[in-house]
């Protein structure tokens, strides 16, 4: 079934594969697909004078066709073929395998009996030669004609026929603001080559062979694209299957380490100085390198080249990095309006002027001093830089601003659906798994006995909840363990906080005991940081596992459920440590005589400018997960990944002369080094934490969206160069939507209002000064506000052994001040909840109710004024069903016009009475036959021609 030989003769020696190394020894074939895999030969043991049979002379002894024109005893079993070589060499010797070579033996037959089938199906083959003990072998798969036809028809693949109709555009104003948008933005357009005429459109109709004539094939060989015929082929290798072990298509024999890899070629080298430009070049030169950054994307391009699903999701990238730069305007705006407003802040103000002694209470027990407000003067001037009355539009502005974002990608959904002939796209029934084939295999042995008594035992067997009770089960134990592992790191990077805090205050040097918050939030950040990457890598392998033991059915169904596993850890791992600071820290401290104390002795934080606090918090982990985890871990670890195969490789080949093998390496070779494509979930993933980044705490750190545009410029051409240059061609997967990611950010959204609304009222303080503006103050400003906001204690109620040890205070200090509405010590109710507390609180919670209402019902607006479907486009599909059922009916009245004229012709040569009655039967019967064998293939069957429109 193999052509060892590339266009050779039985015997011959090869002949120079084809220079650019896409198709077959001939030039003609192109290479589809390849399949890899290694081989061990068993070194032959024969008596002397007897020739070595079969195998030692590798390719030589192998008949050189494709497609079963010979080889009949190629399935044969290895009984058989054993018999056979007993009698061809009466003297040969029967050698005793040992385990590996079995091993070995048992794949290579299964590897015969698949590429026998794979013939069978219709595909041709090229293998090269196993000429040496030990090495790597590839399997070059090429689809004829008749095959992309016949698969293309099953598969219900979209075609464009030669029926073309205008595209009607939007008049009036949009369409003048669209031509001076595209003349603005042409030098920021890729050079790719564009369609001819961009106001027409073929239409495109699921191929059929009785239809061939209706499509525009100027072609055969061209006609499917080569991310179409990979397709093709590999929904082939999917469904056929191999007798051994049962085993169900390629996947299977992928996992039992039958052959290593199958992946369709690249369309040749990206870099280079040669002329012939391939769509992989053109990708590299305007899309994949950092150099044209400030470019468009070729998205039509990249959805030729990899499929619509990598297509789609580089449209999503795009729009939303495009969407990031009106965030980060009014982000910038805001930051700029909190440094302008910074001088005329009289809370600021009030806080840095010493004339204003606030003396504070001690910050821990014995060894801290008594101390100034004033010396908090730098943490209030830069808290006003996020904590300003902006910030509150800011958040109303995001929170719509997701809403527009989640609409304005449906509505370009809908639009590339269009143009990428997905409209009406129907879901296709996926292979099982062989996880799920292997599992379901095991149940039918254990259970074959009861089966044969049964008399069901016919129905078609399935994995029940029962089987997989014990894989929810340690699903649900472990997510727990894994949430309950980052509540821990967290909880540990609160008392690390807590007792270095306490260590820098015993110290004897004056500079260590002034910067001990700025060292503790500094280095626990950090800390956070480390154990958050660390997590993340953890978590996505524990996510995958507990996919793969709850035994999903499709590919469709493992990757849903593999991301909400991944999604829910790491939204937990990346998130916890901001929500500690945001809503937790310092809302249990206690206060001054009555603290809360961990491990007794060490006091629980106190709240000191919590936003600012989380702004820095927020910015660390955000910059430091792009710039490590985004950026580095994605060029880095590829790059050793592909040096350790390499490396592997080499060590396991043997230096052996080998003549068969060109010098320059061929298109396979090449790629078979790159990294397999694994999905795009950790590319989505990444994304979708930064969205939550961007939308979630906005209100604490309005830089947020102008970072990850930054990051987004990078990550994009990142993306690219990866997809182009350093992994294997993906096989291309049509869909019309990104899936189960959309309802992760439409829930990220809602979500975002809610934090954002807690945010505000809770750790920021404009609810306090709102209530002291307009509730409080004498004179409707705010002045006195610092003073209102600190509550009185009596330094003699402080605990015995709590007082600090020297203070460079007077003696005469009798009260500290502490931040919080209690009742003062001469109060009958003295450290209680003061009115004003309750007062605060309500207006807080009013507050979260009000801005979340307010903020949902302008997203509701917003969601019902954009329709989800262009209106154009709309137009468009409705238009364009119009034509197909036009074309369709014009095609089938021409066509019983063809008929008449058959049978007009008939009549006239029956009534000249040139033949005889017979004769003119005959003459009739003949002119019908030449009408059905139509070479167009166009009219076999007159009954099936009647298309239902």
């Amino acid at each position: 079934i193999i052509n060892n030989y590339v266009g050779g003769t039985h015997g011959a020696a090869p002949e120079k594969v084809s220079p650019s190394g896409m198709h077959f020894g001939d030039s003609k074939r192109k290479v589809d697909y390849v399949l890899a895999y290694h081989y061990r030969n068993r070194p032959a043991r024969h008596p002397p004078g007897v020739g070595s049979p079969g195998r030692t002379h590798g390719a030589a002894s192998s008949a050189p066709f494709s497609n079963g024109a010979t080889g009949q005893d190629h399935g044969d079993s290895l009984q058989a073929a054993g018999q056979r070589a007993l009698q061809e060499w009466p003297g040969l010797e029967v050698v005793e395998l040992n385990p590996l070579d079995a091993l070995e033996e048992e794949k290579r037959l299964q590897r015969e009996e698949y590429e026998h089938n794979l013939v069978e199906a219709g595909l041709e083959i090229e293998k090269d030669p196993e000429n040496k003990s030990q090495g790597l072998s590839f399997v070059r798969i090429h689809a004829p004609w008749q095959v992309l036809s016949r698969e293309a028809e099953l598969l219900k693949i979209k075609m464009p026929t030669k029926k073309m109709y205008e595209i009607t555009e939007e008049g009036g104003i949009l369409k003048t603001l669209n031509e001076i948008w595209c003349k603005l933005t042409e030098p920021l357009q890729p050079q790719v080559p564009q369609q001819e005429n961009t106001k027409m459109k073929n239409l495109s109709y699921p191929f059929s062979r009785e239809k061939i004539h209706l499509y525009n094939i100027r072609d055969k060989d061209t006609f499917f694209d080569s991310a179409t015929r990979s397709r093709i082929v590999r929904e082939i290798l999917k469904r056929t299957p191999t007798k051994a072990r049962n085993s169900m298509g390629i996947g299977t024999l992928i996992a039992n380490n039958v052959y290593d890899a199958a992946y369709p070629l690249h369309d040749g080298e990206y870099e280079g100085q040669s002329d012939d430009m391939n769509e992989r070049k053109l990708l590299y030169r305007e899309w994949a390198r950092y150099g044209v950054f400030y470019k468009f994307q070729p998205i039509h391009l990249i959805r030729k080249y990899f499929g619509e699903k990598i297509g789609l999701y580089f449209a999503w990238l795009g729009l939303y990095t495009e969407f990031l730069i009106p965030a980060s305007v009014v982000g910038i705006i805001v930051f700029l309006y909190g440094c302008i407003t910074i001088e005329s802040d009289i809370p600021s103000q009030e806080m840095c002027d010493q004339r204003n002694a606030f003396t504070m209470c001690p910050l821990c027990d014995k060894f801290c001093d008594f101390w100034n407000l004033s010396s908090a003067c730098a943490t209030a001037r830069a808290s006003h830089l996020f904590d300003n009355p902006a910030t509150v539009f800011f958040s109303i502005f995001m929170a719509l601003w997701a809403t527009m974002f989640l609409e304005q990608w449906k509505r370009l959904q809908m639009r590339l659906s269009y143009f990428w002939d997905l409209t009406g796209l129907e879901e296709e029934e996926e292979h099982p798994r062989p996880e799920y084939e292997t599992k379901l295999l095991q149940k039918k042995l254990k259970n074959k006995n009861i089966t044969t008594e049964n008399p069901n035992g016919h129905e078609k067997e399935k994995l029940t909840w029962s089987d997989r009770l014990p894989g929810y089960a340690a699903n649900f134990g472990l997510i727990l363990l894994m949430i309950m592992l980052t509540f821990s790191a967290v909880f540990g990077v609160i008392v690390y906080r807590i007792t270095t805090a306490a260590a820098l205050s015993f110290s004897t040097n004056e500079t260590t005991r002034a910067n001990v918050r700025v060292t503790v939030t500094a280095t626990a950040v950090i800390i956070n940081l480390v154990v958050i990457l660390v997590l993340d890598e953890i978590y996505g392998a524990v996510a995958k596992w507990l996919t793969e033991i709850e035994i999903p059915k499709t590919e469709k169904t493992f990757e849903e459920r593999l991301i909400l596993k991944a999604f829910l850890l790491k939204f937990v791992n990346s998130y916890a440590p901001i929500f500690y600071v945001a809503f937790f820290k310092g809302r249990f401290v206690g206060r001054p005589g009555r603290y809360v104390y961990v491990f007794e002795g060490y006091r629980m934080e106190e709240a000191r400018g919590c936003l600012m606090e989380l702004c820095i918090q927020l910015s660390i982990i955000m910059l430091g997960k792009q710039l490590i985890q985004n950026n580095l871990f994605e060029i880095g670890i590829p790059k050793l990944k592909k040096l350790f195969r390499k490396l592997k490789d080499e060590r396991s080949e043997p230096k052996e002369m080998d003549t068969n093998q060109s010098k320059d390496p061929q298109q396979w070779d090449l790629d078979y080094i790159l990294e397999p494509f694994t999905g795009l979930t950790p590319e989505y993933m990444e994304m979708i934490i930064q969205f939550g980044f961007v939308t979630l705490f906005v209100a604490s750190f309005p830089l947020a969206p102008l970072f990850a545009l930054l990051n987004n410029i990078i990550e994009v051409r990142l993306d690219a160069k990866k997809f182009v240059t350093e992994l294997r061609r993906p096989d291309t997967v049509r869909a019309k939507d990104i899936g189960i990611w959309y309802n992760i950010l439409s829930g990220i959204g809602k979500l975002s209002v809610i934090i954002n609304a807690f945010v505000i009222a809770v750790t920021s303080d404009f609810i306090p000064r709102l209530m002291y503006q307009y509730a409080y103050s004498q004179n409707g400003t705010m002045h006195g506000f610092i003073n209102h906001t600190l509550s009185y204690f009596n330094v003699s109620h402080l605990k015995a052994g709590t007082q600090p040890q020297s203070s460079l205070f007077a003696q005469d200090v009798l009260f500290c001040r502490f931040k919080d509405y209690r009742e003062p010590p001469w109060s009958p109710n003295q450290y209680e909840f003061s009115k004003q507390y309750w007062a605060v609180l309500s207006a807080r919670l009013a507050f979260v109710i009000l801005f979340q209402n307010l903020v949902m019902f302008l997203s509701v607006l917003v969601d019902w004024m954009i329709p989800d479907i262009p209106k154009d486009i709309s137009q468009q599909i409705k238009k364009e069903k119009t034509v197909l059922v036009d074309f369709f009916l014009k095609e089938e009245h021409d066509k019983l016009k063809l008929i008449e004229s058959f049978i007009a012709r008939d009549r006239r040569k029956h009534k000249s009475g040139a033949k005889s009655g017979s004769g003119g039967r005959r003459s009739r019967a003949a002119s019908f036959s030449q009408f059905h064998r139509s070479p167009k293939g166009s009219f076999t069957s007159f009954s099936s021609q009647h298309t239902v429109v």
